[in-house]
């Protein structure tokens, strides 16, 4: 079970809404840029603070909460994972067409989706 301080309706509507929305846009920025998925935890570990300190400002929640923290951390860095490998994904998949083509939402394969074996007449 999820940790909610005060109520569900704000932890969907900081954490889910503010904060997953933010997540996925922060790691489809840092894989659009090229950069390492080292950077996207970072972004999401300072998003866990800003989202930690919404509840605190705008719900009157605890501030330095390290459950609350964790929890919104975990949740905004797990969103900000599938953002930045969707935008990866897709950018094998286009710039590297003749190498590899999109498996699935979030991962790429070796070879185009449509290649005929060779051994077959």
């Amino acid at each position: 079970m999820l940790v909610v301080e005060a109520s569900r309706a704000d932890f969907y509507l900081v954490t889910v809404f503010l904060g997953g929305g933010a997540a996925w846009l922060s790691g489809r920025a840092v894989a659009s840029t090229w950069r390492g998925y080292r950077q996207a935890v970072i972004y999401a570990l300072l998003l866990g603070c800003a989202v930690r300190f919404f509840h605190f400002a705008l719900f009157e929640g605890t501030l330095f909460s390290l459950p609350h923290f964790i929890t919104d951390t975990a949740f905004v860095l797990a969103i900000s994972t599938l953002g930045f490998r969707a935008e990866r994904a897709k950018q094998m998949a286009t710039r590297y067409g003749w190498l590899y083509h999109q498996s699935g939402p979030f991962g790429w394969q070796r070879g185009a989706p449509d290649t005929p074996r060779k051994d077959v007449a």
